[in-house]
Parts: structure tokens; C-alpha cells; sequence
């Protein structure tokens, strides 16, 4: 398979004269998940700023889909439609008087109709959860609702590839985690998602891959878990240990037995912990279930509905739609980020959990309750959409 994006031999030195980039060579493919991790000065968001143009290599070229980036107008004009950026500041890209205006930035410039226009702007914003926002300006919003904001302005061209640069900075935990679902979900939709990140805690469970940087060069590119189990190679990045790798090392020193696979979730680190104190034997005689609620064809069915009787012990949702279905519905959500992982680790203690999703995301939950039931041999029950309408 062809990457999407290829960087050879990449060298940039700013004005000043300081070399910010040292001889790049990198290849991104459709779909993947990527995240740059380093310390400040790495030159991680210099990388970033070279995937749509933003900065041109003093050395080396930039291909997208198999051609050279072109550094005229008209050529990057295109090249902004298909690769997208969004600041680690907000305010660096939010411009206009009103949301509105400022998501429709974009598309007027790239000539869109004017019903184009509008259609653009309400998807984006609907994708974003922000509907009925158009009209607010926007410094009246709150941190994360100015990423959305900037998230939904770059949505609304349609673009294949996704570059955040710190796409959770100066946020609270709970838009943290609002913003990464996104992300995933985005991810879940088809697109390139491409973030840069110091936050080892946040790019060790996220990432299909992991490319650590320091002083200009990037030192390895490996699955999450390679990447982040050489103390050698984190030091010279000048990071540290995701938590779970330092127990999981701690553990190991203790005595513990290695595992075959290192844990990249709280339910890995519970199902690693229980197959070594009780190998075979299930936590639970009998599993919980999770049911799955489609929020794309409830109609004008309120979901408090299914919550009725003692069948549901915890509710989580999955996509911005799906919680903002939620909140418009009353219905309390006990989990909003990890979702599935969170409902998997109740059914193992024989409770059942209510995911709240869309259409392009029900697959995903499905997927990965398979993953978990090949590698734990527990069965945990997946009720679909239609088969628990059905029960109501």
C-alpha cells in the first residue's frame, strides 16, 4: 500500500539560523493513527507545519498521494482541502464575529456555493456537537469549545488527513477526553488522524503508531508499546514511562511472570493480573452483557426509555451525537471516554452496561468485544440495536 503522506530526507533551519529538522524520512499510511511525542523543542509541531504546506523544506520534498507538494498558490490552496491543521492554540485560527462565519472561512474561500456553504457548516458542527452554536461569538465559548470550533472549520472542507498540533492543551480533563473520543471517532470515519503530543499517558493507548523526536531527529517509530518500553530510547527523548509500563515493569521485578502482550488499557492490566492469580478461572461466574442503542435511528424515542426496570448498571455514549443525544434525552452518562473498555471491565464483574452510539461506530464496539473474548475466553454478550428495541 502506498503511504498518503512520505517525507524524504526533510531539513529545515528557521530564520535565526537554529536547524529545527535533521534529515526526516517518513511515511504515513490512509487510516493509521499517529502520534509525534517529545519533549518541548523536539521539533515535533516544525514537522507538522511541513504536511500541508505550511513550511517548506530547505531540503528534501513532501509527497502527498504519490506527488510532490507544490509550494505555488493554487497547488496548496488544493493541498489544505485534503490535509487539515488545527492549531494548539485555538485563537491562532479562529478569526470571525460569529461561529458561523468562522467554520464557513473554508469553504467560501474554496468557492463553495452558498447552499454548499451552509451544508458544510451545519455538518461539521452537528460532527463536532456544536449545533445551534452558529450564532454565538466566539470568545464566548470555553477552551474546548474553541478547538471544536477550529476541529469543525477544518471538518467542513472534507479533508482525508487530520494534523492537531497538542490537541488536548490548556484543557480540563473532561474536554480531554471529549476532544480524543473525537479523534477516534474521526479515526472510525475513515480519516488520517496525525497529533503532536508530550503527554505519554494520552498517546500510549491512542496511537497506532508512535514516532518519539528529539532535537530535530526522530529516534524510533514503532507500535506504542515498542516505543514506550525502551528506558534507553525514552530517555534520549527525554520522556518517561507511561503509568501502566511502570507497574507492569514493578510487577515483573516482583516476580511476576512476563506477559506476551504488554497492557495497554486498565482492562489489560485486570485481565494480565487475573490470569496470573487465578490462571483459567473466570472472575465471575457469569458475564454481564453491553447493549447497544444505534442514537442515528431512535427517531423522536426518548432513550430514557430503555433505561427503565434494573436491566442497565451503567450508560456510556460513544460520539458527539450520541451524547448530545444523551443530554437532550436527561440521561446520566457514567462513562464518556474508554468507553468500551470501561463497559467490558463491569461485564467481567457480571454487570451490564448501555452503549450510546451512531451507525459508524456500532462496528467498532462489536470489534472489540471480539478482540477481547479471543484473547480472555470470556463471553461477554453484545445486544444489538434491534435485538434490544425488540425487548422494549
Amino acid at each position: 500500500m502506498n503511504p498518503i503522506i512520505r517525507l524524504n530526507n526533510i531539513e529545515y533551519s528557521y530564520p535565526s539560523g537554529q536547524k529545527a529538522i535533521k534529515g526526516i524520512n517518513l511515511e504515513i499510511y490512509e487510516g493509521e493513527k499517529i502520534a509525534l511525542v517529545g519533549s518541548n523543542g523536539a521539533g515535533k509541531s516544525t514537522l507538522l507545519l511541513m504536511f500541508n504546506g505550511m513550511l517548506k523544506p530547505d531540503k528534501g520534498s513532501v509527497v502527498y498521494r504519490e506527488k510532490p507538494v507544490s509550494y505555488s498558490r493554487d497547488a496548496l490552496r488544493e493541498l489544505r482541502k485534503r490535509v487539515g491543521f488545527v492549531f494548539q492554540n485555538p485563537d491562532h485560527q479562529i478569526i470571525a464575529p460569529t461561529v458561523f462565519q468562522d467554520v464557513a472561512f473554508g469553504p467560501v474561500n474554496l468557492d463553495y456555493s452558498e447552499d454548499e456553504v451552509s451544508r458544510s457548516v451545519s455538518e461539521g458542527l452537528m460532527y463536532v456537537g456544536l449545533s445551534g452554536f452558529e450564532r454565538r461569538p466566539p470568545h464566548h465559548l470555553s477552551g474546548g469549545e474553541k478547538k471544536k470550533v477550529a476541529i469543525a472549520g477544518i471538518l467542513a472542507m472534507n479533508p482525508a488527513v487530520l494534523v492537531f498540533d497538542e490537541p488536548t492543551s490548556a484543557l480540563d480533563p473532561a474536554s480531554s477526553e471529549s476532544i480524543m473520543e473525537l479523534l477516534d471517532e474521526l479515526n472510525q470515519e475513515g480519516k488520517t488522524v496525525i497529533i503532536s503530543t508530550h503527554d505519554v499517558e494520552l498517546a500510549y493507548p491512542w496511537a497506532d503508531r508512535v514516532i518519539l523526536m528529539n532535537n530535530g531527529k526522530i529516534i524510533t517509530c514503532s507500535r506504542p508499546a515498542g516505543a514506550f518500553s525502551d528506558g534507553k530510547v525514552l530517555r534520549d527523548a527525554k520522556l518517561s514511562k507511561p503509568v501502566l509500563l511502570e507497574l507492569y515493569d514493578s510487577l515483573f521485578e516482583m516476580g511476576m511472570p512476563e506477559s506476551e502482550k504488554l497492557p495497554k488499557s486498565v482492562l489489560d492490566f485486570v485481565h494480565m493480573i487475573e490470569n496470573k492469580i487465578n490462571p483459567g478461572v473466570n472472575c465471575c461466574e457469569e458475564c454481564g452483557s453491553i447493549y447497544l442503542i444505534d442514537a442515528d435511528r431512535l427517531g423522536d424515542e426518548s432513550l430514557k426509555k430503555y433505561l427503565e426496570g434494573d436491566r442497565i448498571d451503567f450508560v456510556g455514549a460513544m460520539g458527539s451525537y450520541a451524547k448530545k443525544r444523551a443530554e437532550n434525552d436527561g440521561v446520566d452518562l457514567n462513562f464518556t471516554y474508554g468507553v468500551i473498555d470501561k463497559c467490558l471491565l463491569k461485564a467481567i464483574s457480571g454487570r451490564n452496561s448501555l452503549i450510546i452510539t451512531t451507525g459508524g461506530m456500532v462496528k467498532r464496539v462489536t470489534d472489540r468485544v471480539d478482540e477481547f473474548r479471543d484473547e480472555s475466553g470470556k463471553f461477554v454478550n453484545v445486544v444489538s440495536h434491534d435485538d434490544f428495541v425488540v425487548m422494549f
